[in-house]
């Protein structure tokens, strides 16, 4: 009797189909990564800020660009423009701007119907949405040309927006300042000995006086590749790469530096106080190094460029100052995120991002960031997602319960 069941073909019960209330739950932890990932600022965030600049065509989109960032646990990122598509992806993300209005814009700023219509239609929206925006800089190294006109509206332009913001209520919320090349200096070495350049005195003066009065920091753009490329016979790259060296010594203060880049902040603080002042901030609104440069541009390498931002960040992040302000740490914005293929210039100016426009590495930067593809949900799918999950999450509880 046993044996006339074989040959027969075994019948297997088809699979219970899942319980409803199972799969409701498991579509709503498949949900949750991305409602979390959408709400939760930047936590344990970095000390050292960005550049995001957008000079190319080929760079991905800002909602994406808030993931890369806050994978990096960047919360500061100064823009050159308050491009409103970078503003909006990133609300909600702590993550603090540094807005500008461009060169071309500032003489008109002088009017103040002109700086309020600005505000109004750039960055008010933003703040009233609940974006982080702490600092609109006025044009960047207008004193690096010779265009007198533009120099001349800067200071007038920088007080029109700071009225615009008292009379719109956010005045002591938003500081306004500009940002300058390091030719401004006159003098940079020794550090004590820092002037600014006698065609800038004029100007500076009453500038500095504004940023006293409003509590706004000076900000400067300072490039130790440049003395190295000018002379690298003279400059020992150890030097100007943060790396161990015998360092150099101010004769006048007796302090030791052993890297040029707080060299030069130092002699910005000397020139500033040499002016009278000794209550205004500087900010390093730009370094950084090159991976890749012209013929006549030595040292441009990509392992050049990673030993300067990964010895940077660690300084920056020991919270280490200055030799002239040792408890004071240095507030510092590399340059740039990404590679941007349209920028003029030579090669060099091409290729200071951190990142390839695909989100890969340029070299290894002490830090690490993910790009996320581009078929991340939008910020007006997520609106939809959360509202259909807030009925989902009532459905379980209705259905567990």
């Amino acid at each position: 009797m046993a044996a006339a069941g074989r040959g027969r073909p075994s019948r297997t019960a088809p699979p219970a189909p899942l319980p409803s209330k199972l799969i409701t739950a498991c579509f709503f932890a498949l949900l949750l990564p991305i409602l979390l990932t959408e709400e939760v600022a930047v936590a344990d965030a970095l000390s050292i800020g960005v550049n995001y600049g957008q000079i190319a065509n080929n760079l991905p989109s800002p909602a994406r660009v808030s993931w890369l960032l806050r994978s990096m646990r960047i919360s500061k990122v100064k823009l050159y423009d308050a491009d409103p598509n970078v503003l909006r992806a990133f609300l909600g993300t702590g993550v603090e701007f540094v807005v500008g209005i461009g060169n071309e814009a500032v003489p008109a700023m002088v009017s103040p119907a002109a700086a309020q219509a600005w505000l109004q239609q750039h960055l008010v929206p933003h703040l009233r949405a609940g974006a982080r925006v702490t600092c609109v800089t006025v044009g960047n190294e207008v004193f690096k040309g010779n265009d007198t006109a533009l120099q001349a509206a800067v200071l007038p332009a920088m007080e029109s927006v700071h009225r615009a913001l008292g009379a719109l209520g956010l005045q002591g919320r938003v500081n306004v300042t500009t940002a300058h090349s390091l030719d401004i200096m006159g003098v940079s070495f020794p550090p004590s000995a820092g002037v600014f350049h006698p065609a800038a005195l004029p100007h500076l003066q009453p500038f500095l006086g504004f940023l006293s009065a409003t509590r706004a920091p000076f900000l400067i753009n300072c490039y130790p590749y440049f003395a190295y490329k000018d002379d690298p016979a003279r400059v020992p790259l150890e030097y100007v790469l943060f790396q161990p060296n015998a360092g150099v010594a101010d004769p006048h203060t007796g302090l030791r530096y052993d890297n040029m880049l707080y060299a030069q902040v130092d002699a910005v603080y000397a020139a500033i106080q040499a002016l009278g002042h000794t209550d205004v901030e500087v900010v390093v609104s730009e370094t950084g190094w090159p991976s890749r440069g012209d013929p006549d541009e030595p040292g441009a390498t990509p392992e050049n460029a990673g030993t300067y931002i990964r010895n940077l960040l660690q300084r920056i992040e020991a919270k280490q100052g200055t030799p002239l302000r040792p408890a004071a740490p240095v507030d510092v914005y590399v340059f740039a995120l990404f590679n941007e293929n349209l920028k003029p210039g030579p090669a060099s100016e091409r290729n200071y991002g951190l990142f390839y426009p695909d989100g890969s590495p340029v070299y290894n930067a002490g830090v690490h960031g993910y790009l996320p593809p581009m078929l991340v949900v939008s910020n007006a799918a997520r609106q939809v997602i959360h509202l259909f999950t807030l009925v989902t999450i009532a459905s379980v509880t209705f259905v567990l319960s």
